[in-house]
Parts: C-alpha cells; structure tokens; sequence
C-alpha cells in the first residue's frame, strides 16, 4: 500500500548516425547467427525504457534494473485499471511479506468496511506490524485504465524494492494480496540518464493542491510533477497526481468518490463510467520529482489525487484541451 504512507535519452542526430554506422560495420563483420542478438541490443539503447506489462494480476518486468533516472513504458493489457508503486521496505522484508502479512489486514478491515462496519474495520488497522510505518513509497505511475499505457520516469536509489498494485477487485479484496506485487532490485549501476525537460509543471502540496497552467494543448507532452510536501491523509494515503480523460457522462463526485480506498465504493472495480485513467505519478517523499508524458488530444480531462475531498484540497483539477 502506499502513504497508508508516502528519458529518454535522446541522443543527438549525429549521435545516432554515428552509432548506427557503427552498429552496422559490426554487424557485417559477425556471423549470421549473432546478428539478431546485435540488433537488439541497438534497439534497447535505442529505447533506453523499461518496460512493465500487466496482463492479469502481474507485473512483467526485468528483475534488476539501473539506479538513477528510470522511465518505466506501463502496458495495461488487463481488463482491470491498475497502477504500480514502489516500495523501499526495511530490510530483510519482501513482496512475500506484502501479499501474506500486510494483506490480509487490508483486507480484513475492508470487508467490515464494506460491511457498514467503519469503525471496526479501521480498527483492523492497528493489526499492522510495527515495520509498516517504516515502509517508504518512492513513485510509480498513477492509475491506468485497461489497454492503456503510461510512461513515468523516477529516480531510484541503489537498493531493494517492491512494486505492488491495490486497486480492488468487485469484492473489496485488493491487487496486492491477489498476487500483484514483485521484488526489483535496483543496482548501484547508473542508468546515465538525464533529468526530463517539462513543458507542464505540476507542484501539489497538503496546502496548495494541484497547481499547474492549465492553458494545455493537443500533442505530446511531459509533465514534472514537484511534491512541495506530503502528509497522511484521513484514508492514510499520501496525495499523487493521476490523470484522466473525461467523456461526456463523466461524473466528477462519482471520479472524487472513488479515488478514495476506504469508501466501500472507492477504487475498486469497475471504475466509473466515462473515466479513463492515462497515468501520473503515484506517492513520492517531500521534496521528490517525477515526469510523465502523455498524448492529449481535444477534449476534457482532470488531475485527481487519491485522496478524500480531493474537490476540497484543490487536489481535484478540471482542465480542457482545445480543437
């Protein structure tokens, strides 16, 4: 769970002439049966992502990757929306620990509040054990509707983490305890890749909300999201950016409702009609920054915390991309 806590390179034109010359002459010179095996390699170089697909309730992904700035290609090829955070869990703890003992209470509690049981089941809460408020989420993507992709790009300290998912299923029971959760370990290595340039600068803050300029237009874009601060809010979680694509029956109280986990209603399947989750950035620390891009094209769309009220927080944002 989160707050219940807290790049492309692009090599310039002559850069990639001159490495793909060269990848050519090398090619030329080696067997036919290492071709292929040349080929991709300049096509990873090329790409320079890393990519994470969803198919049911997993996360298919390289189980090491370099520390620094990272961007992840998200691929939800799931009928469900999903996201993925990471994890920095104290040492010695690992995804095993997440579905098999932090699961179980979640869901405990979730059943009684679904239940019409409020009280109860927050108290369920206090079964979590004393590591959990130790646990720091450090990014990922934000909610990311069936056959949709999202890019998002972190930086990562050297180290061990877990990815994970919580959205819920239709009976209350979350992702993480349905197995969507994975151990990555991030390698001292540096990935050598830069900091992003924004065109869209995001800053959310506890007291602030969302700030940005909401004189969007169509095309692809990147978006630096700046966390001023973060706090726990009354459902636990810390705020993060999710960004969404409105259709016309689109319902802003039943989006507001749902972005809130403890609500018997909230952020379980199905998502509300007309609503359609590109991306974001998910919890990070004060202080951090994370980019993501999207491709807009005419129409309205929203920036949606995960947090209660997010209306009243100003951290529920309608914006509208012109013809």
């Amino acid at each position: 769970m989160r707050t219940l806590q807290n790049l492309i390179v692009k090599a310039n034109s002559i850069g990639i002439v001159i490495f793909f010359l060269s990848a050519f002459m090398f090619i030329q010179s080696c067997k036919s049966d290492k071709k292929s095996t040349q080929v991709e390699t300049v096509a990873e170089a090329k790409e320079n992502v890393i990519e994470i697909i969803t198919e049911n309730m997993d996360f298919q992904m390289p189980d090491t990757i370099p520390s620094g700035w990272n961007t992840f290609r998200y691929k939800n090829q799931s009928p469900q929306t999903h996201f993925f955070l990471v994890d920095k869990y104290p040492e010695g703890k690992t995804s095993e620990d997440a579905e098999k003992v932090i699961g179980p209470v979640f869901d405990s509690g979730m059943k009684l509040i679904m239940e019409g049981k409020t009280e109860e089941g927050f108290a369920e809460f206090a079964k979590l054990p004393e590591w959990f408020s130790e646990v720091v989420f450090v990014g990922g993507s934000g909610l990311l509707s069936p056959d949709q992709v999202a890019e998002t790009t972190i930086n990562l300290k050297p180290g061990k983490y877990i990815i994970e998912c919580y959205v819920k299923m239709s009976n209350g029971v979350f992702h993480t305890s349905m197995g969507m959760t994975k151990d990555i370990v991030v390698k001292p290595a540096d990935s050598g890749n830069k900091e992003l340039i924004a065109d869209i600068v995001i800053n959310i803050s506890s007291t602030d909300g969302i700030v940005f300029n909401d004189s969007i237009s169509s095309g692809k874009h990147t978006f630096s999201v700046f966390y001023k601060d973060q706090i726990v809010h009354e459902n636990f979680v810390g705020h993060d950016i999710n960004l969404v694509r409105l259709d016309e029956n689109a319902n802003l109280e039943e989006l507001e409702n749902w972005m809130n986990w403890a609500d018997p209603k909230g952020l379980i399947e199905p998502a509300p009609d007309g609503i359609t989750f590109m991306g974001g950035v998910n919890d990070m620390p004060e202080g951090n920054l994370g980019f993501f891009t999207a491709n807009l094209k005419p129409g309205k769309y929203a920036f949606v915390s995960e947090v209660p009220n997010a209306l009243s927080k100003n951290m529920l944002k309608t914006f509208v991309v012109p013809e």
